[in-house]
């Protein structure tokens, strides 16, 4: 299987993705894009240095100068892309997957993310190719640069407390020990795993997973915190529990930032297909344009910037903003719910509990070899639903929705399904999953 994906470059380091390939991908970037200055951040996966250096080498190679951010989060790459005027930018890091693994996430200008559809595609041909332009007459040079008190100034814009806010963060040994620094000024803040470490010593950096809650989650149970935050690897995804330790899903985050947003700014908010009816719901009644996007933060943030949007959020915990240049920051994220909280004088727990309107199967997986006689069957089956194919299928009716989606990876197709009472949701799960998996 290629290294070369829908939205990123990665593998597994020394086999799949060695420095003599990041060398000729870097070559290969600047091949593709002719660009001039291009930002290279990295995460603390021990191999990320050496990774690096060989990117960076096929890049100055091709006259390219690079600025090297040194550590920092995948948010403060994008941030520093549109900050300091780079014609590119490349952050080395594979997000949450395990230790052995690394990659790439690649954008053009002003952060705009090259997918598998709009570049990796064209830089894995050259790489095969060896269709590289010839080495420049003048090369390019390295030059280091340290954007995060200037991410941390800029963010920290947007704290509104009228009373403390108190935290537990779980930093996962990730880059959220950096993305986390932005916090630590403005909340009281009692941290769990914060050293830096690439073999993820105590769990997987993912908040997708709810079993790696489970430190956060008694830890606040020991004490007072007004919520809890967890990041991922890169640190470009959140997860949230409130006050009592109990996990929030990304959905109805999306729909409380959208209020705090809102309540400041009117304007259009994306919402991915895979919500609860709720958000949009919330997003209406708050005074915003709602409009749905698929999957996969190339085309939400595409749709963002088409549409001038304030915000969008996505159900695996990717929350962007129109001040992070329409990216990423998880920091953001949090000072608005902390925001949220303060001006409210409500706990967590009380601020979700009008938009948690419906019952949710969550994200249910099947292995299936072909995924359009599903489609197939479940066309044939609920013939009377409103049918929306901006992403896989969703049909919808009065009382109930779901979508279907294969997966870009792997022979899987994965539900999700929501309707008005816990019994009906339930009942339509297991009809569609019989379906799926006939």
């Amino acid at each position: 299987m290629s290294i070369f994906k829908a939205y990123d470059i990665r593998g597994i380091y020394g086999t799949e993705l060695t420095t003599e390939l990041a060398y000729q991908i870097g070559r290969a970037f600047a091949t593709f894009l002719t660009c001039r200055k291009v930002v290279v951040g990295r995460d603390m996966r021990p191999h990320s240095q050496p990774l690096f250096d060989e990117l960076a080498r096929g890049l100055v190679e091709q006259g390219v100068t690079v600025i090297d951010l040194g550590l920092c989060s995948t948010p403060m790459s994008y941030y520093a892309n549109g900050k300091l005027g780079a014609d590119a930018g490349i952050m080395i890091t594979a997000s949450h997957n395990p230790g052995e693994y690394n990659g790439f996430k690649m954008c053009r200008e002003q952060a705009i993310p090259i997918s598998g559809a709009t570049g990796i595609k064209d830089i894995e041909r050259i790489v095969l190719e060896r269709a590289f332009d010839e080495p420049a007459a003048n090369p390019g040079r390295i030059e280091t640069y340290n954007i995060a008190s200037e991410y941390m100034d800029h963010i920290h814009a947007f704290a509104d407390f009228i009373c403390p806010i108190n935290v537990v963060i779980d930093y996962a040994n990730g880059m959220g020990v950096l993305e986390g620094e932005v916090l630590d000024h403005l909340m009281g803040v009692e941290p769990l795993f914060k050293e830096m470490d690439g073999t993820f010593p105590n769990h997987e950096a993912n908040p997708l997973h709810a079993e790696t809650f489970a430190a956060l989650q008694q830890r606040i149970r020991q004490g007072t915190c007004d919520f809890g935050i967890y990041f991922d690897g890169d640190a470009d995804r959140a997860g949230f529990t409130d006050e009592r330790g109990e996990i929030v899903s990304n959905d109805m985050i999306t729909a409380l930032i959208a209020q705090a947003i809102l309540e400041k700014e009117t304007g259009v908010v994306f919402y991915d297909l895979r919500s609860s009816w709720a958000v949009k719901e919330v997003i209406e009644e708050a005074g915003g344009e709602a409009r749905m996007s698929r999957v996969g933060h190339a085309f939400i943030k595409e749709q963002m910037r088409e549409a001038n949007a304030v915000f969008a959020g996505e159900l695996s915990g990717h929350y962007y903003f129109r001040e992070n240049y329409f990216a990423e920051s998880a920091a953001l994220a949090a000072i608005l719910i902390g925001n949220l909280i303060s001006h409210k004088g409500q706990p967590l727990s009380e601020l979700v509990k009008p938009v948690m309107r419906y019952c949710s199967s969550g994200e249910i997986n099947s292995t299936v070899p072909d995924v359009q006689p599903v489609f197939a069957r479940l066309r044939e089956a609920y013939p009377d639903g409103r049918v929306i194919e901006l992403d896989g299928l969703s049909i919808e009716f009065d009382d109930w929705w779901f979508n279907v989606r294969a997966s870009n990876t792997e022979p899987l197709v994965r539900l999700n399904l929501e309707a008005k009472t816990a019994a009906e949701m339930t009942r339509h799960r297991d009809e569609v999953l019989a379906l799926i998996r006939a």
